[in-house]
C-alpha cells in the first residue's frame, strides 16, 4: 500500500520545460548489470496485444481498489501535477527514486491511471530503466521491442508503442536489455518531443539515480523529476544525495512520491 503522496511543500515550481545545461557530455552512460540475459532476442510487439490482457496486479490500486485511501492519494499527486501546469501543455516527467527497491515503477503505473481518469488526457508511460525494466512485468505483458529499439532506429514509435486495456493509456517497454546503456541524449529529446506531440503526459519510469549516470540525464530533458522514496528504507542522506545530482545537471525536481509498499520497485 501507498502510506504518502504528494508534491513537496519545498518545491512548488512550475512544470516548465527545461534544457540540458551546458558543459556535461552527454553521449553515453554506464549502467548497472543488468539481470536479464544478454542473449535474449525481443520480439517486435503485437498489434493490440495489449488491449486484451487485463491489469491483475493488486498493487495497481487506482484499478483494484479504486476507493481506497492509496488510490485517493495518486489522484491528488494527478491533482498536484496538473496544478503546476496550469496553460494544460503537454508535459514529460521523469519518475526516479535515490535507491532501487522503492516502488516506482508501480507509482508511475498508479499516477498514469489516475490521470486517464481524467476524460480529457492520453497518457504514455516509457520504460526508461533499461537495466532493470519492469513496466511489462506488472502489467502482465510478455516483454517486446520498445525505446532501446527506437533509439537505434531499428523499430519505429508507431510499430513500438503498445496501447494498455485502459483507455488513453499506452506504454513503450524498454526494449532489449544491456549492460551498458548507451543514452544518446539528443536523439532521446528529439523522441520525446515527438510522443509530447501526441500524448498529454509522458511519465518516464527511470533507473534509481545512485544505482546509474543516465536517470540524471533524463532529468535533464524532462519537464520535471517526481523522486520516489520508500519510507522507513531510503536514508535521509541517499535522498538529499539524488535530489543534488539532478538540480545540478538541470533537473527540475518538482517534489516527492512516498510509498511504503513492500515488495514494489
Amino acid at each position: 500500500m501507498v502510506d504518502e503522496l504528494g508534491v513537496s511543500s519545498s518545491a512548488q515550481k512550475a512544470l516548465n520545460k527545461r534544457e540540458p545545461q551546458a558543459g556535461y557530455d552527454y553521449a553515453g552512460a554506464a549502467g548497472m548489470t543488468t539481470p536479464h540475459p544478454l542473449d535474449e532476442n525481443l520480439a517486435a510487439p503485437v498489434p493490440g496485444e495489449g488491449r486484451e490482457i487485463p491489469m491483475r496486479s493488486e498493487e495497481l490500486v487506482v484499478v483494484h481498489s479504486p476507493h481506497s485511501s492509496a488510490a485517493e492519494q495518486f489522484r491528488r499527486m494527478r491533482n498536484s501535477v496538473q496544478a503546476l501546469n496550469p496553460d494544460g501543455a503537454s508535459r514529460s516527467i521523469l519518475m526516479t527514486s535515490a535507491l532501487q527497491g522503492e516502488g516506482k515503477s508501480i507509482a508511475t503505473l498508479n499516477l498514469a491511471l489516475a490521470m486517464v481518469e481524467l476524460p480529457q488526457l492520453r497518457v504514455l508511460v516509457v520504460d526508461a530503466d533499461l537495466t532493470h525494466p519492469s513496466v511489462e512485468k506488472y502489467l502482465g505483458w510478455p516483454r517486446r521491442q520498445g525505446i532501446n529499439e527506437v533509439l537505434d532506429g531499428r523499430l519505429s514509435m508507431d510499430q513500438a508503442i503498445r496501447p494498455t486495456s485502459v483507455d488513453r493509456l499506452d506504454v513503450l517497454g524498454a526494449g532489449e536489455p544491456t549492460l551498458n546503456p548507451s543514452i544518446h541524449i539528443e536523439r532521446l529529446e528529439t523522441v520525446l518531443n515527438a510522443l509530447k506531440r501526441r500524448y498529454d503526459y509522458v511519465l518516464l519510469d527511470g533507473p534509481a539515480v545512485l544505482t546509474a549516470n543516465h536517470p540524471s540525464l533524463l532529468g535533464s530533458i524532462a519537464d520535471g523529476i517526481l523522486l520516489v522514496v520508500r519510507l522507513g528504507m531510503t536514508p535521509k542522506q541517499n535522498v538529499e544525495e539524488a535530489y543534488t545530482l539532478l538540480e545540478n545537471l538541470g533537473g527540475n525536481v518538482l517534489g516527492t512520491c512516498a510509498t511504503g509498499a513492500v515488495g514494489t520497485r
